[in-house]
């Protein structure tokens, strides 16, 4: 498989941008029920499954400011997202590279992850925090999706 320099250059962006708005929006990325902005640019990932390798590069640039710090936000976390773009992208193959659909299946990986993640370190149910991050995830990703969508009507920017 080779790998254009172009992928490469849009990957570098992915992690960079991710791993911005992490830091910028930081009040509500590391909540409990967190609401990450930068969710917003994981639909972008059904046009290009290499993109989820920025997108996990971004979570842990974007992890080490988390108050939280440690094995899960740094090891966990990312390959979870690695694994939620690809499914994603995956997905969204079979509906034309939607965006939407590609949002709906990483919102929903990610979402199982984070609640599974938040039991883990704090004992919280998983049924009390899944469904309110689902909630913010798919909000986030549907926004970012929306956007993407408008993008691709005047641009062709993958």
């Amino acid at each position: 498989m080779k790998i254009e320099s172009k992928d490469l250059s849009l990957v570098a962006i992915f992690a960079a941008l991710y791993a911005v708005l992490v830091y910028l929006f930081s009040p509500i990325s590391f909540l409990a029920l967190q609401f990450r902005i930068a969710g917003a640019i994981r639909p972008a990932i059904a046009r290009k499954w290499i993109l989820s390798i920025g997108y996990a590069i971004g979570v842990v640039v974007g992890n080490l400011f988390s108050p939280f710090i440690g094995s899960f936000e740094l090891i966990f976390m990312p390959i979870m997202s690695l694994l939620a773009g690809l499914l994603g992208y995956i997905v969204a193959r079979k509906f034309n590279g939607n965006y939407f659909v590609t949002g709906i299946v990483i919102a929903t990986v990610i979402a199982l992850s984070v609640s599974w993640m938040l039991n883990e370190l704090f004992a919280l149910p998983m049924l009390a925090t899944f469904f309110p991050l689902l909630v913010s995830e798919q909000i986030v990703c549907f926004l970012g999706a929306s956007i993407f969508k408008l993008i691709e009507k005047r641009f062709k920017w993958w």
